[in-house]
């Protein structure tokens, strides 16, 4: 049995996030439904309002983002380089609110992908990590 950080994590280079979430549909189906969930409720208005009327091209880079991301195949590198997160989102004003919107989206999403147990765990923590830090405003 694993002992020290290695006990408290999961995944590892043969057992990925990506792999547990289960691959490039699973993947993919996370995107379209975070997307879909911010375009139709509105209790996520603020952050919807900071994307195009089509949001086609938003739901592939979150895939292509997120595959990489989970530990699959780092398509967005391959197309678009390093994602450099805050700077992309540097001209949209993100508070408490919109990360609040954001995570909450995704919870939705994921209840709707039905992403449970450690993956959904793990997920969980990452985004709320990677939400806060995106915040650039008071």
């Amino acid at each position: 049995m694993p002992s020290g950080p290695e006990a408290d994590q999961p995944f590892s280079s043969t057992n990925t996030p990506y792999m547990a979430l289960g691959g490039e549909s699973a993947v993919r189906a996370l995107a379209e439904s975070f997307y879909s969930h911010m375009d139709q409720n509105p209790q996520y208005a603020g952050i919807r309002s900071m994307h195009e009327p089509d949001l086609a091209s938003a739901i592939e880079k979150f895939y292509l983002f997120l595959s990489g991301w989970l530990g699959g195949p780092q398509l967005y590198i391959e197309k678009h380089g390093h994602p450099r997160l805050r700077m992309r989102h540097a001209p949209f004003p993100i508070g408490d609110s919109e990360r609040d919107q954001w995570l909450s989206c995704m919870a939705e999403a994921m209840d709707a992908c039905e992403v449970s147990g450690d993956i959904r765990a793990f997920l969980d923590a990452r985004f709320a990590h990677v939400a806060d830090f995106m915040r650039n405003k008071s």
